[in-house]
């Protein structure tokens, strides 16, 4: 199975920022652990900053990855664009955040993005991306 990850603005910054709510693992670092654990199957890993990137990325996954892993980071709550690129493809996507949105800012308890989703997981940490891959490999419901 090919999955790729794709993370949006300011998880390039995992490790440093705010490690009370994102953990002291840089991405690079969960990636590794992830693909170990998931040794038998491809994933690869995006990340930008750049709205627009992430909507190239997207589309350019379409058909050529089994499932799309998508922290869109602040997008999530703004990116009407982002949300359309989500529901324009075939491919199924799963949201991950790494906090609780409920437990954050009220601006960051509406996902745009979230609602053309195959499902959202939100609040388990670093865990969510796991979660989000035992989806993909059949090993929770579909």
């Amino acid at each position: 199975m090919k999955i790729i990850i794709i993370n949006g603005p300011n998880l390039n910054l995992l490790g440093k920022r705010e490690p009370d709510i994102y953990g002291n693992k840089s991405f690079s670092q969960v990636f590794d652990d992830l693909s170990g654990k998931y040794f038998q199957h491809h994933l690869t890993y995006f990340q930008s900053n750049i709205e627009g990137e992430l909507i190239n990325q997207i589309q350019q996954a379409d058909g050529q990855f089994d499932g799309i892993v998508i922290n869109p980071g602040g997008y999530s709550h703004t990116s009407v664009a982002l949300s359309d690129a989500i529901a324009a493809i075939e491919t199924k996507v799963v949201e991950v955040h790494i906090s609780n949105l409920y437990a954050r800012e009220n601006y960051r308890h509406t996902s745009l993005t979230g609602k053309n989703c195959a499902g959202v997981i939100s609040g388990f940490g670093i865990k969510g991306y796991e979660m989000a891959l035992d989806y993909f490999v059949g090993t929770v419901l579909k």
